[in-house]
């Protein structure tokens, strides 16, 4: 189990292989987020890397007749 211990300024040092594992790397801007007592920390990522994130999804859309 990893764990961080929070500093006087509130900051945490993240451990290399959790950084690793989700592509966290120096000068990497986190979003935090708090949920039910918890922090979350997501990436931010740029739109350009979202490119083909959804290659293969289903856009058909079943339509009402008076929708048409």
């Amino acid at each position: 189990m990893n764990t961080v211990t929070v500093s006087n300024e509130y900051q945490i040092v993240i451990p290399k292989e959790i950084g690793d594992a989700v592509g966290v790397q120096p000068g990497t801007r986190l979003e935090v987020l708090s949920y039910d007592k918890k922090i979350i920390l997501v990436p931010i990522r740029p739109m350009r890397s979202m490119k083909g994130a959804f290659k293969g999804i289903n856009t058909e859309i079943e339509r009402e007749e008076d929708r048409i």
